[in-house]
């Protein structure tokens, strides 16, 4: 769930003959590529070392066309099975994917690196919104010397069309893992994350081993398109929601037209830390009634107190309406670093309590409702 930050989050992206994304992905009458009128496109230099990768453009929908009309995706079959796809794939037997593209998401003043990686499965390793793939570094184990790597889980940052609309790519949101010295302060690349690095450092072309997919815990219910959704995240954590909002508001599906309320609380450490924000202002914009988009930044903004804005101060300002919807049934949806959840918990709790109501119960009902989802790593 590692994260990116663009100033524009709209792709031009090179690919080659072997990892040629397919037209047809953007069949839609209204669509024109050559409408001047469109917003400049941010054309993003993936610096690949393969001739064919550089020479070979294929336009990646925006999300500044979202509002003109909703991208048509396919193949609709992914819409038909009736339980989602789980471990097709499992880590003794992986699908060998393609690297489409990396790049960085995020401003120079961020602390660390986030990326958005795009995977071409080629429509063998099939996913559903809120589920993970499982990636296999290369290399052998340290501590099992002649065996793999262990396994690593990303949540995927893109719905089950991908990010050409065609069901054939995966998106993952990985921040590089980097780890400094704390008596030198100097980087150790000894005890750097493995595969954080190795997806960062990837190259269009390149090969990765996939697993999955896997989870179903943050599965997007979509029995009712008019529910509200109260999705909560720091850092990386934005990965499923990214989906959801990309199913609910930029493409055509015939079978989900969301009505409802999508609300985001995201927390990062500064403005150049913000993943995929012009996507969410973008929907801010042209679904008002439908989408809430609230940033709390540690780094820039104080709480009521003086503190730091962290997610659950926000969660805090706005705890009334949440708890309001949360009794008429909202799913509320937690995902990112572990340690964020006692933060929030216990800010819950205390909300409750002034409520005069048991947070004990009030969870235990929410859980029992299926209303309470959490991913955290």
């Amino acid at each position: 769930m590692p994260h990116l930050a663009l100033s524009q989050l709209t792709l031009t992206v090179p690919v080659g003959g072997d990892l040629s994304l397919r037209r047809s992905a953007f069949k839609a009458p209204s669509l024109n590529f050559q409408d001047k009128s469109w917003p400049p496109f941010v054309n993003l230099d993936l610096k690949a070392n393969n001739s064919r990768l550089r020479n070979r453009h294929v336009t990646c929908m925006s999300v500044q066309q979202a509002s003109a009309s909703k991208v048509a995706v396919s193949p609709l079959g992914l819409e038909d099975a009736a339980e989602p796809p789980l471990n097709l794939h499992k880590p003794k037997e992986p699908y060998t994917a393609t690297i489409v593209s990396v790049e960085r998401l995020v401003g120079p003043k961020a602390p660390g690196e986030t990326c958005h990686i795009v995977i071409d499965h080629d429509g063998n390793v099939p996913y559903w919104e809120g589920q993970s793939y499982g990636v296999i570094p290369p290399g052998e184990n340290p501590k099992k010397p002649g065996a793999p790597h262990n396994v690593r889980l990303y949540s995927i940052a893109s719905t089950r069309y991908g990010d050409f609309f065609d069901g054939k790519t995966a998106s993952l949101c990985v921040r590089r893992a980097v780890y400094y010295d704390p008596e030198t302060g100097k980087e150790d690349p000894s005890k750097n994350g493995i595969c954080s690095n190795f997806l960062c450092n990837s190259k269009p072309g390149d090969k990765i081993q996939v697993t999955g997919p896997s989870g179903k815990i943050m599965l997007l219910p979509e029995n009712d398109p008019n529910a509200t959704h109260i999705m909560i995240a720091t850092g990386t954590g934005v990965a499923p929601y990214r989906g959801y909002l990309r199913r609910m508001f930029m493409e055509s599906v015939p079978t989900y037209k969301f009505g409802g309320l999508a609300w985001l609380f995201l927390g990062v450490a500064n403005t150049d830390s913000l993943l995929y924000d012009d996507e969410f202002t973008k929907y801010l914009k042209d679904y008002p009634d439908n989408f809430r988009y609230d940033i709390a930044l540690s780094r820039e903004q104080k709480n009521k107190k003086g503190g730091k804005m962290y997610v659950q101060d926000k969660i805090e300002e706005y705890s009334d309406e949440i708890f309001k919807l949360l009794d008429n049934g909202a799913h509320i949806y937690f995902c990112g670093l572990k340690g964020m959840m006692p933060g929030i918990q216990e800010t819950l709790k205390r909300v409750a309590e002034e409520r005069g109501e048991s947070w004990e119960q009030k969870l235990s009902q929410l859980k029992k409702n299926k209303q309470w989802h959490v991913e955290v790593y």
